[in-house]
């Protein structure tokens, strides 16, 4: 039997390994040395490393691959124009980490809404409090959320079961829907700005100056997307200025944040380190699940899934 050879990385191991299917012809790597040393004769390769520009250099060198597949929901640093002229398929994370990070929004939002951190920090200095610093009800409250694939529509059915009017950004028109070329206008209407969208040319710097402008004083940004999907500086001025109630931002650029980094030292600004993804115990068996599944559908000469779009990159 002829076999394939497919390149894995460590961490995924012990959760295929005694599973792989009798043409598979697997090879693990521990470091970028041991991945790039392996690239060169992988058909089929999970290179997810830490580093993007470790895994864009394994893949480069992965010349013959036709099938990449990686637990990350995100493939930007991935060199996607060479796969896509080489006519490699390409399968990505979406969707694996979804509950989680729609559990994160809820928690940021309550944490807000309820001046939660206060209570920490008066927990901390042993300080009983006689009122709530936080008198914000999501009842009733209006959200705009822009991005609306997995997360996103995880992210609407947990605000729908706290009663949050939700407006969702997307190209086809329907109830409770801004077009792409709408919500800018309606900005003021929103208590909360959700941020879900994938990271592209298109959605780069989507929030700055302007949109910080047009949003309500009292409303609060939410970003579980990506850094770049803000324009950084422009929000540190805006919630210095109070110019918007707070931001609750999962993601920042660069990460991790420098610690002499402005964001750090604002009050209105909740940093979460990138952390709404692992808060889980979940993400590397649904992974391994969903990869041993698309392996039966790729040696059938099935369509293998979530497929992602060389040409939008998402």
């Amino acid at each position: 039997m002829t076999k394939t050879i497919t390149v894995l990385s460590g961490l995924i191991r012990p959760l295929v390994e005694n599973r792989l299917p009798e043409w598979v012809e697997p090879r693990f790597f521990q470091s970028k040395e041991e991945a790039l040393d392996l690239a060169p004769e992988a058909e089929i390769g999970w290179f997810d490393m830490y580093e993007k520009k470790d895994m864009a250099t394994a893949i480069t060198a992965a010349t013959r691959l036709k099938w990449l597949n990686s637990i990350y929901a995100g493939v930007d640093g991935i060199p996607l124009g060479l796969l896509h002229e080489r006519g490699t398929v390409v399968t990505n994370g979406v969707g694996i980490n979804a509950i989680t990070i729609a559990e994160y929004v809820m928690m940021g939002m309550l944490t807000v809404a309820k001046g939660y951190r206060d209570v920490v920090r008066a927990q901390e200095r042993r300080e009983w409090l006689i009122d709530s610093p936080g008198k914000v009800e999501l009842y009733g409250s209006k959200a705009l959320l822009l991005g609306y694939g997995a997360i996103g529509k995880l992210v609407e059915e947990r605000l729908k079961a706290f009663a949050v009017d939700v407006t969702v950004v997307r190209r086809s028109p329907g109830a409770n829907t801004l077009t792409p070329d709408q919500w800018r206008a309606r900005l003021g209407d929103f208590d909360w700005v959700i941020l879900a969208v994938p990271a592209t040319p298109e959605t780069d710097g989507m929030i700055g100056a302007t949109e910080l402008a047009a949003m309500k004083p009292t409303a609060t940004l939410i970003n579980i997307a990506r850094g770049s999907v803000v324009d950084q500086d422009a929000l540190v001025a805006a919630l210095d200025a109070k110019q918007i109630a707070s931001a609750f931002l999962d993601v920042t650029t660069p990460e991790p944040l420098p610690a002499d980094d402005p964001l750090w030292s604002l009050d209105n600004a909740h940093i979460t380190m990138h952390l709404s993804g692992r808060a889980q115990d979940k993400m590397f068996v649904r992974a391994a699940e969903r990869f041993l599944e698309n392996l039966g559908r790729w040696h059938k000469g099935e369509a293998v899934e979530p497929r992602v779009d060389l040409t939008l990159g998402y």
